[in-house]
């Protein structure tokens, strides 16, 4: 995605120079999320972006893996041989993590690449008791998934809870109970000893039956390869891109899953793993590089944080970053089908996660946007708007 759009996004912005795109996939690129979604269960062959790559002038090698950087020279290696560049963006995503000793054993599957959900298309279509290990977002959309394809699932987190480092216990609470009510069973506070073919076994003992065993425990950015290159990378293995996703290395630019950059909004560092920020993020990569070093400063790179799931029947959407805020505000009853939380920060919303309510994410992104203090009593009212709860 991150690749993708910066390729576009220099055509789009004027630049007229040759530009290489590089894939280590031999697909067409494609977009991710209905891997789990659409692809996984059938309806849908792939999600290739629709780009027109050759009447854009774009240089698509597909199937080529970089293996190696040599800024010196300017180069890439790769196992066709070098590619130089003048201006180089690092878009190489996330790597899913993966369970210790499970690489070799028949029947663990992980859903990241379209070649992860084609192998895993027909296991659904056969039905069988399914494993997913992680309650995270990952693993309640294929849990999910898995349900609507007819598959026992039952659903391992190492964690008391789900989304344990993702929400605060008290906002993921209600969404446990959506595993039940879907029909899959929810073990928390579990971890895995071993994997074998059609079992997993628990460190308490237990021993769960498992026709496939799907890993949903998180991702790292995949930047192994830059061991060495003198490109800064911070101790999550992101690329620590600057205000202008520029890396420590003149020239070389480092967007997406793969690239840490500093927000003054939120006075943090962020690694975002989302598509949202895919999306947004080439364009001021591309900006950047038409304006070279001596151009006109190009605004720095501070979006309000955005993405959605779909699990178990319910359209989840998250703004901005709440690990700042000092308050915390309902919105509706989250036992409903339609709810809200909103956190603050002196005043201020920072980040809103919405149940069917897409509404507060849309006003409430241009309240994180505008800093604008609000009244708690309004906030916490969902017959009140957000965009009326100004204080």
């Amino acid at each position: 995605m991150a690749g993708v759009q910066t390729a576009v996004a220099l055509r789009e912005q004027g630049f007229t120079g040759p530009v290489t795109l590089l894939g280590a996939e031999p697909h067409q690129p494609y977009d991710r999320p209905p891997l789990s979604k659409a692809v996984l269960l059938g309806k849908a062959e792939d999600s290739a972006f629709d780009v027109d790559f050759e009447g854009l002038d774009i240089d698509l090698r597909l199937g080529v893996e970089v293996t190696g950087l040599r800024p010196g020279e300017r180069e890439l290696d790769t196992e066709v041989g070098p590619v130089p560049y003048e201006v180089l963006v690092l878009a190489t995503g996330a790597e899913p993590l993966t369970l210790p000793g499970t690489e070799s054993v028949p029947g663990v599957h992980l859903l990241r690449t379209l070649d992860d959900a084609a192998r895993l298309r027909p296991v659904l279509a056969a039905a069988p008791a399914v494993v997913v290990v992680g309650a995270g977002w990952i693993g309640a959309e294929f849990a999910t998934a898995a349900r609507e394809a007819g598959c026992a699932v039952t659903v391992v987190e190492a964690a008391d809870r789900v989304l344990a480092g993702a929400l605060p216990a008290e906002v993921a609470a209600p969404m446990a109970r959506w595993y039940a009510e879907a029909g899959a069973t929810l073990v928390t506070g579990a971890r895995v000893a071993g994997v074998e073919e059609g079992r997993v076994r628990l460190e308490d003992g237990r021993e769960l039956e498992a026709g496939a065993v799907v890993v949903g425990i998180g991702a790292r950015p995949a930047t192994g390869w830059l061991a060495g290159t003198g490109i800064e990378r911070g101790p999550d293995g992101s690329v620590t891109a600057d205000a202008h996703l520029r890396t420590s290395l003149p020239g070389v630019y480092a967007v997406g899953d793969c690239a840490s950059f500093p927000s003054a909004r939120y006075g943090a560092r962020l690694l975002v793993h989302h598509w949202d920020n895919a999306l947004q993020g080439p364009r001021t990569v591309a900006a950047n590089i038409l304006a070279g070093p001596t151009g006109e400063p190009v605004p720095p790179y501070d979006p309000v944080p955005y993405f959605w799931s779909e699990q178990f029947g319910r359209f989840v959407q998250y703004a901005g970053h709440h690990g700042g805020a000092d308050t915390l505000i309902g919105r509706g009853d989250p036992g409903g089908a339609a709810w809200s939380v909103c956190w603050l920060r002196e005043g201020a919303l920072v980040g809103v996660l919405a149940v069917g309510r897409p509404r507060d994410i849309a006003q409430g992104r241009r309240l994180i946007e505008s800093a604008a203090p609000l009244d708690p009593a309004k906030v916490a009212d969902p017959a009140v708007a957000l965009k009326s709860a100004l204080a």
